[in-house]
Formats: structure tokens, sequence, C-alpha cells
């Protein structure tokens, strides 16, 4: 090898290509980790050395899958660790407050900046009907000093923003309200911050969980290899087979046109897009949880089987858990919470909720979505409290005005609403007639079931909003968005041709079926996957990397050359 294919080859190394970013679905981060690994297994019984290496590695991690935005990981490290510090020094509690605001209010503005820019100035020139255009100063900046060639026009969203800036704010706050004293060496701060496994899609780390982590002497038991890699296994197979099969070969076709498809077809992909987005985001989380066990260090669970859940509140408990405890923590408890009564509590969960889809994306979709999640929270806390009979009159009332309205204005969403309504008043009619006869007999079960089903429509339908806020342009995202919810509602509140339904069943059968096997996996008892993974960690090593081989070459037969990055990279 000449000198001049050697520059080249430390060149491909350093530099940021957009094209090979360091994402868990590609053959560079596992080369990339092998290296990490060997290197990290050299050094790792001195723990200074270790986290800073660790540091380095991440933070060549970042600037790979995001090339100069490893600046504002940087400054989020370095205004997170000088607030603790600065917060824990000051004595007076009104200076603490100031070092507080002023750490969070970086982080926030930041944010503000890269994720909410367009979303502020189109409502802004829609509220004063101005005009006015985004300029990108950092773009302008990072052109002058490095000579690159940004648009200033654009303002590009820098992977995985949202969960450091949260992760840093939380430290802020925990510092100051002395739930968590401060780290004493950026270096060590740093690397809670910059971590690679968690670092672009979560879960987000508080630090009371992960610093003490910093100073234990690494430990790796056979069975704990064993889970990591069954971890790192799961993820792959959830993210490659369950969501970008289903995506690719699906539900991206029927969300990009669906005036294309049938009525069915759209329900369909609404349901497909459910699983989609969950083995993605849980797929992710299973990667970053083994890679962290491998190198001894645990991070927190993300999901909890949420298609399990029974009603929202009890989704959002499941769904997403460092996000939701997270939102619970400082912002729906400093807002009051539940301490001043319910019908502030139930204002209080809707700001959570609506601010909650604002965090997702900088659309009104959504806003939309979060806004209807809240409002399945706060409909089940009234059901709840309702009687039997109380129910089927409320559910019958609505059921009759939907008719009415279907019948006034005809409306594909009036005829949709009719329809579930009309669904929920049988099922409640069915039990309370039930109960009426035989009421020694218990249908827990199928109460349970029930509830599982219902709950499942309803997130899948508020999916709606979230899928088409997705992966848009932020300049045009609102319009696109509201577009495609329309069309899709439009289709399935139509008319259905109910003599296509066979042939479309059996033209998507492998999508079909993967995904009523995912919904099998998804729902079996927590024992027996506790029970497969636990035997999986105690089978011989090389048992192991035969697994790892018949999986890694099944997985291959699913990859294309277009594979979808993680969703939640976006946010």
């Amino acid at each position: 090898m000449n000198i001049e294919n050697l520059k080249l080859f430390f060149y491909n190394i350093f530099s940021f290509d957009e094209k090979y970013p360091l994402q868990f679905t590609q053959f560079y981060f596992w080369v990339f980790f092998a290296l990490v690994f060997a290197l990290f297994s050299l050094i790792h019984s001195k723990k200074l050395l270790r986290n800073t290496f660790l540091l380095f590695a991440s933070l060549f991690f970042y600037y790979k899958t995001c090339g100069l935005f490893v600046s504002l990981l940087l400054l989020s490290v370095l205004c997170g660790f000088f607030s603790g510090k600065m917060i824990y020094r000051s004595e007076k509690k009104s200076v603490k407050k100031v070092f507080a605001t002023i750490g969070v209010s970086i982080n926030l503005l930041v944010l503000c900046y890269f994720k909410y820019a367009y979303f502020f100035t189109d409502a802004y020139n829609s509220l004063f009907d101005k005009n006015l255009q985004i300029v990108n100063y950092f773009a302008i900046w990072a052109n002058d000093l490095t000579g690159s060639h940004f648009d200033p026009s654009k303002i590009l969203l820098p992977v995985g923003i949202s969960f450091f800036t949260f992760q840093t704010i939380s430290y802020i706050v925990d510092v100051y309200k002395r739930k968590t004293t401060p780290v004493d060496n950026i270096l060590d701060f740093g690397f809670y911050v910059t971590f690679f496994p968690p670092l672009v899609a979560g879960p987000i780390v508080r630090a009371n969980e992960f610093i003490p982590q910093l100073h234990k002497k690494f430990f790796l038991s056979k069975r704990q290899f064993g889970i990591a890699l069954f971890w790192i296994l799961n993820g792959l197979l959830k993210k490659i087979i369950l969501s970008d099969y289903i995506a690719l070969n699906f539900a991206d076709r029927v969300f990009e046109n669906p005036m294309l498809f049938t009525g069915f077809e759209n329900l369909m992909a609404l349901f497909a897009y459910s699983l989609q987005v969950y083995a993605d985001f849980s797929g992710y989380t299973d990667i970053a949880i083994g890679v962290a066990m491998l190198m001894g260090f645990y991070l927190p669970v993300n999901f909890n089987s949420p298609y399990k859940a029974v009603n929202p509140g009890d989704f959002w408990k499941r769904w997403h858990i460092s996000l939701s405890t997270w939102l619970k923590d400082y912002l729906y408890i400093p807002l009051g919470g539940n301490r001043k009564g319910k019908t502030r509590a139930n204002i209080n969960m809707m700001i959570t909720m609506l601010l909650g889809g604002l965090w997702h994306g900088a659309s009104w979709n959504f806003v939309i979505w979060g806004g209807l999640n809240g409002m399945g929270i706060w409909i089940h806390k009234i059901w709840k409290g309702m009687q039997n009979a109380r129910r089927i009159w409320f559910s019958g009332t609505i059921f009759v005005l939907f008719i009415i309205l279907n019948i006034i204005y005809p409306a594909p969403l009036f005829y949709i609403g009719t329809i579930w309504m009309g669904v929920i008043l049988l099922g409640i009619s069915i039990a309370f007639i039930y109960r009426t006869y035989f009421k020694k007999e218990s249908i827990s079960w199928l109460n349970k079931a029930w509830s599982i089903f219902l709950t499942f429509v309803f997130i899948s339908f508020t999916r709606l909003f979230f899928r088409t806020g997705s992966n848009l342009d932020p300049s045009e995202a609102n319009t696109t968005a509201w577009n495609t919810a329309d069309s899709m509602i439009a289709r399935i509140g139509g008319k259905w041709d109910t003599d296509t339904i066979l042939p479309i069943l059996y033209e998507y059968r492998i999508v079909f079926l993967i995904f009523a096997f995912g919904m099998i996996i998804h729902w079996l008892p927590l024992r027996y996957k506790k029970w497969y993974r636990l035997n999986f960690a105690l089978l011989p090593i090389w048992v192991q990397w035969i697994c790892v081989v018949v999986i890694v070459f099944t997985l291959y037969q699913f990859t294309s050359a277009d594979l979808p990055p993680f969703i939640y990279f976006q946010f």
C-alpha cells in the first residue's frame, strides 16, 4: 500500500460520510464496536482510562453519524457539567436557581432552534400574515470556519438531539433539587452524556442510575454475556424482519399514496405500522442494552410489552418508559401533578401529552397525536368511574349521535366513529348481560383481551397522525401530513369492496404472517420470554455462536440495499 492509498484509507475512516452512518444495522458499526470492545478489553480494569476511552469513542461515533453536529453534543456536555458545578457550589438558593435556569435554557434554546424553527416560524407567519424565512446561522458559521458547503436556507436536525438534551436537563434539575451530586470529573460526565449505545435514540438515562456505574469494577459473567448477546440478536430481528420488511413491502407503500389502495389495505397499514414502529424503536433499545451490557453498563428498561396495555394510560406506562417518566417528573409534577384536584390534574396531563407530542416532531400532526392520547387517558378516567348501566347509556348516546351526523353530513370520519362506537356498545352490552345472568362465573381474561384489543385499535388510529408527520421536510410537513391523514381516513371510512379482501390477504401473505407472528410473540406472557432468554444465555458458547451465524444469515435474506434508518433518529 503506497502513501497515497494509506492517506485515503485514513481519510475515509476519520471523515464524515452521510451515506455510511454508524447505525446498528450497518456493517460499519459492528466493525467499529469490535475495535472498541477489543481496546476496552485491554483497559477495562483502569476505570478513568476506560471511561475516557469510551468518551472519545462515543464522540467519534456521533461524529461519524452526524458530522459537525458533534459540536452541539460537546456544548451540551460543557453546559451540563459547569451548570451542575455552579449550582452545587452556590450557597444561596436564588443563585442556584439562576445557574439552573441558565443551564436548562441553553439546552432548550439549542433544541428549539434546530428542531422547532420551522414550526414556530410557520405559526408566526400564519398568525401575523408575515413571510419570515429561515436562516441557518450555524451553517453560515460552519462554512466560514471550515470551508463546508451547508445550505444556509435549511436547518438540518441533528440525530438524537432530543435525547441527549433531555438527559442533560434532567441532570441539571436533579443537582438543583439535590437528588444527585454533581460529577467531579468532566471526562466522567462527558462519558455519561455521550455513551454511544443510547446516544441517538435513547433510552434517556438518569444520572443517578448511570453515574454510579462509572466507578464499578467491570464484570461480565457467562450468563450476562449470553443475555447481552440475546438482546442484540433480538433487536436486530425486530428491526430488520418485523419493522423494515413490513415497512418496505407494505406500510410505506400505503402511506405514500393512500388513494391507490383500498380501505382494508389502509386499515391494515395502520395496524402494521403500530408493530413496525414498536419493533423499530424497541429493537434499537434491545441492541443498545446488549451492547452496553457487554461493556458492563446497564441501561433502564424502555418498553414493557406496550400492546398488552388495557387502556391508554397503561400504554404510556409501558411505551418509551424513559420519556414517559421524564415528562412526569420534569413537567407533569412541576405543573402541579394531581395535587390540586382532578380538574387541574387533567389539565396538567393534557399539557404534558401535548408537549410530549411536540417533543416527537415540529408538526401540528404530532400535537394532534399527543392530544388524542391525552383525550384517551382523560376519557378512560371518566369511563372507569361509571357503572355498567351508565356506560351503556353513555356509549349508546354517542353511537346515536354519530349515526345522526353521518346521515345529515355524510363523511368518512363520522362513519368510522359510528362503527367504533357500535363495537364498543356491543361489547359493553354483552358484558352487562353476561354479568346479570352469570354473576358467579368469571370472564376476567376475556375482559382483559377485549380491553387490549380496544386499546390497540385506539393507539393505532392515533398513529395515523404520528406516521404522516414523520420523515418529512419540516417546511412542508404540516400540509403533506394532513393530506395523507385525510386521504387515509377517506379510504378507511369510505365504501369497501369486500371481494378484494381475500386477494389482498394472499398478495401480502408474507407481510401478514410476519405481522401475526410478531403480535403473538409480543402477547406471550412475560414468564415465557424470560424462560427462553435465560435458556439461550445458559447455552454453551459454541451453540450461541451457531445461533449467531444462523440468525445473521437469516437477516441477510431480509436485508435490502435501502434499509430505513431507525424511526426515532429523527427525534
